[in-house]
């Protein structure tokens, strides 16, 4: 009889003994289901009261008169748990709102304002952290911010961009973690807030040139002043005179009227027209300073585009690579601007091989009359070199071509610095032959009747400004 009354009480004091092991399995069933399903995580501090109680559960194994302290410990961890669990899934689904505030457009490589407004729709204070969504090639400063919002109030959180990169992006979500009210529990919550951000070339330094030009300090940028070779007889305005105006466009009568010296300024001819051919392909994949070389292209030809458009003439763009990409016809106007930008911010090089002969014989047939025809690429090997030497040079006669080829500058680094130990020397002398070549194949294409702008990528935009005043005012078209 004692020995089974015995037997009993050690089956009910090891069934009580797991106890604590099967609140603790309580515990970790809604812990996997809040992760899964609400985002609801467990945060460092309660991790340590479980490890806490896990500790106590051990103990009951050596010491059974710990078995009750363990049953209260749980008991009191899944009541302060569960109820700060509740408050912050309450509080959080009762209403949190957010806005943000950024613009649609942006400039390549300049920082823009962004700001995302938070509301809190509950009466309690939320504390967390915000991370607003940044497309892929962007910076963000700061990347996160620090949330402490009252009850009912309002927070902004400010950043600035960088984007690095051209091209049509999307922020799609705000990412928000909040703490609970006893530090036990964060959630995260993933917002739907989609804003459409378009990435262009740098357009700062449009503004830049219509503001030195009206002050005619464009030599400031590297833009020469050129003399017109012979004279456009229709009148356009009156103006303060500057040391580089010819004497005879003096105007006496409002020179004396204004006791001060003022020239008529004449018209150029409006019926002149500019194409680029821009070179996506693998030519354009190098890099320098950050940028492609199809990117510092495209901002000196939108330099030189908004220049053409200034002095009254159509400019058109064609962007190709192993196929035609777009196509924008000859026109003038501010409004032709915005086109040949919308046609070209969201274009890169692809590592294919660029059809030449499909982009001039587009040309030919989409144009038939005389332009000034600009091809921004470069020369790398003897097939690539001889398509724009052949292609280049037929244009001569239909066509002013003009060849704007950009340079290595590790190339002509190397060539500059045979300096050092053996392998400098092969690697300089290998540079000086590639830059020999090269420079017979500008002189090929001089000799058949090619305009030439051979420039560093970040140095491109002054040499093809001035490039195209020079055709301007020798009146080559």
């Amino acid at each position: 009889m004692n020995e089974s009354i015995r037997q009993s009480l050690e089956t009910e004091i090891q069934w009580q003994s797991q106890w604590p092991w099967l609140m603790l399995a309580l515990l970790a069933a809604p812990l996997v289901f809040a992760a899964w399903k609400l985002r609801i995580y467990p945060s460092r501090g309660w991790l340590a009261l479980l490890g806490v109680s896990l500790l106590v559960c051990v103990l009951t194994i050596f010491f059974p008169n710990f078995l009750v302290i363990a049953a209260l410990l749980d008991l009191v961890l899944i009541l302060v748990a569960g109820v700060d669990f509740v408050l912050l899934y309450v509080l959080t689904n009762r209403g949190i709102e957010v806005q943000r505030k950024i613009a649609r457009t942006c400039s390549l490589g300049v920082a823009m304002e962004s700001e995302v407004t938070i509301t809190n729709r509950s009466g309690m204070v939320l504390r967390g952290e915000l991370r607003d969504d940044l497309p892929d090639h962007f910076t963000s400063t700061p990347p996160q911010h620090e949330l402490e919002l009252a009850p009912l109030g309002v927070m902004t959180a400010k950043r600035k961009l960088m984007p690095g990169r051209r091209g049509a992006f999307q922020l799609s979500n705000v990412y928000l973690m909040f703490s609970s009210l006893c530090r036990l529990w964060k959630r995260h919550m993933v917002l739907p807030l989609e804003n459409p951000l378009n990435v262009y070339p740098d357009m700062k330094q449009l503004s830049d040139y219509a503001m030195l030009a009206r002050t005619n300090r464009l030599s400031l940028i590297g833009v020469r002043k050129t003399r017109r070779i012979g004279q456009d007889s229709e009148f356009e305005r009156l103006r303060d005179y500057t040391r580089d105006d010819n004497y005879r466009h003096i105007d006496w009568r409002s020179t004396a009227r204004r006791s001060k010296l003022t020239v008529r300024q004449f018209q150029s001819d409006q019926s002149q027209r500019v194409i680029f051919l821009l070179d996506c392909g693998r030519m354009m994949t190098n890099q320098r300073d950050g940028y492609t070389l199809l990117d510092h292209a495209l901002n000196s030809i939108l330099m030189m585009a908004y220049v053409a458009l200034s002095q009254g003439d159509a400019v058109g763009m064609l962007c190709f690579s192993d196929t035609i990409h777009s196509y924008i016809p000859p026109a003038g106007g501010k409004s032709q601007m915005n086109r040949l930008i919308q046609a070209g911010f969201d274009q890169f090089p692809r590592l294919v091989e660029s059809r030449y002969d499909q982009a001039f014989l587009y040309l030919s047939t989409h144009c038939k009359r005389r332009s000034l025809v600009v091809l921004a690429t470069n020369v790398i090997d003897e097939v690539n070199a001889g398509a724009v030497v052949d292609y280049l040079g037929n244009l001569s006669g239909q066509h002013l071509p003009l060849g704007v080829l950009l340079r290595d500058r590790e190339m002509f680094d190397a060539a500059d610095s045979p300096d050092g130990d053996s392998f400098q020397m092969y690697r300089a002398a290998a540079a000086a032959d590639i830059l020999l070549w090269r420079h017979q194949v500008l002189t090929d294409l001089e000799h058949r009747g090619v305009l030439i702008v051979d420039a560093f990528p970040d140095e491109l935009t002054a040499p093809l400004v001035n490039q195209y005043l020079e055709v301007k005012a020798k009146h080559l078209l």
